[in-house]
């Protein structure tokens, strides 16, 4: 009995991704066209998207979204190598996700702008919706 509930479910799960109209609904194809971005900016959204894929740089950015801080805080917040959170820190700068600032011999690391804030805090909202 658990077997056949289980493949109405997904049969029906199925049924409702596939379209089996053949209509092409011009007006709202032309209009979602024009609102579209260029595939060049849309490919820089997906690269911006793609930094947010690993987990060390996910953290970095959780700490960041707190406070301020050097390479030297953030690997002993973490339990990782300088050497490993500069590697990440590197993609997040050329992403410009995150800036720095020199202050004699220490560098400093911050959330560049108040939109990778809000694109973290959104993300959170999401996860845990």
């Amino acid at each position: 009995m658990a077997n056949a509930v289980t493949s109405v479910v997904a049969v029906g799960t199925a049924d409702v991704d596939r379209c089996d109209c053949n209509v092409i609904h011009e007006d709202i194809v032309a209009q979602v066209r024009e609102k579209m971005p260029g595939d060049d900016i849309l490919l820089d959204l997906a690269d911006l998207f793609k930094v947010f894929s690993d987990s060390t740089r996910v953290r970095i950015l959780c700490a960041l979204q707190h406070s301020e801080m050097c390479v030297c805080d953030i690997a002993f917040l973490l339990g990782m190598t300088k050497s490993a959170i500069s590697h990440q820190l590197r993609a997040l700068r050329q992403t410009r996700l995150v800036k720095h600032r020199r202050d004699g011999k220490v560098v400093y690391y911050s959330l560049d702008d108040e939109h990778v804030s809000n694109i973290f805090e959104q993300g959170l909202i999401h996860i845990c919706e």
